[in-house]
């Protein structure tokens, strides 16, 4: 398995990213291998600071970086060697199993669409992340930003694609659907959330529970998959990020909290696309980088992406 690393992609890239992947090498087995994608005088350097042997890595060399603020199309087409292009260029040939990057999410999307291409038969990729329940479990919910206006035939197949990645990544056999809305009754909604509902009520090949309420998100009876458009999601996401800042400032603590925290989930797979792939947020540290390369090689181990093929 070989695993690639966006060496010059985020805030505090590259130090905060190379030390992220020399915590990852703990989590990996003799035959993974992590490759640093990245400029390589500034991988080297880092990494005699640490002490640590370049053996340890692949190293892939790179003379160009897509910067945060960098056009996102435009820039993926002008900056041939940047580590994204080059790593999405790997990505396509077969010489990466998955590819991570906490840089310019739109290059990484335009990456994701253009290169590697997504799967015939997917209306739209998704973004997909975890949240946590306080019984324990982890739920997913998608999209949280891709997509902010999604049609009914869109949202019953983020069910379809919720539940592969439940079952292949969480091992939920049978995993529950559910479709946020502001009520759990069938006529609660706007049109293409009421459609969605009866298309995804008649799908045979999903288990959907109906509706569900924000106020069910994060307890126990959250379901396995919660599907809404990017543009709800998105909102979710960032105000689950809000309370745990606010936990912190307020100086409570819990396990259950420190779940919500996006350091300890790392990133969110592009779901529907014809490879492995992985965004982690901007501001990733240390330990948000490590956690990122570690869940990139969940979703490689489960081979979701194929999965995804098999099942579309």
């Amino acid at each position: 398995m070989k695993i690639g690393v966006d060496v010059m992609g985020g805030d505090y890239a590259p130090s905060a990213v190379l030390e992220g992947a020399v915590d990852a090498l703990e989590h990996i087995s003799a035959d993974e291998k992590i490759v640093l994608l990245g400029e390589e005088n500034v991988i080297l350097t880092k990494l005699r600071e640490m002490n640590i042997s370049p053996s340890c890595f692949n190293i892939v060399p790179t003379t160009q970086v897509i910067e945060m603020g960098d056009h996102p199309a435009k820039t993926f087409s002008q900056k041939k060697d940047s580590s994204i292009a080059v790593g999405f260029g790997m990505l396509k040939e077969g010489m990466l199993d998955g590819f991570c990057s906490a840089g310019n999410t739109g290059a990484m999307l335009v990456g994701a669409s253009y290169t590697v291409n997504v799967i015939p038969g997917v209306f739209r990729p998704a973004l997909a992340t975890i949240l946590p329940c306080i019984d324990g479990r982890d739920s997913v919910i998608l999209d949280v930003g891709l997509n902010p206006d999604t049609k009914p035939d869109v949202l019953l197949q983020y069910g379809i694609l919720g539940s592969l990645y439940a079952k292949f990544v969480h091992g939920k056999e049978n995993p529950t659907i559910g479709l946020l809305n502001i009520g759990e009754e069938e006529s609660k909604g706007t049109p293409a959330v009421k459609t969605a509902y009866e298309m995804m009520k008649e799908h045979p090949g999903i288990n959907f529970i109906g509706n569900v309420e924000g106020h069910a998100l994060f307890h126990e009876n959250m379901p396995d998959v919660v599907v809404c458009d990017g543009f709800v999601g998105n909102i979710v996401l960032k105000q689950a990020e809000s309370m745990y800042l606010i936990t912190r400032k307020i100086n409570v603590s819990h396990p259950f909290l420190e779940r919500l925290n996006f350091e300890n989930i790392g990133g969110t797979p592009i779901i529907g696309i014809n490879a492995n792939v992985i965004i982690g947020h901007g501001i990733s540290n240390r330990k948000a980088i490590m956690n990122m390369i570690i869940q990139t090689r969940a979703v490689i181990a489960a081979n979701l992406a194929q999965r995804i093929i098999e099942a579309i």
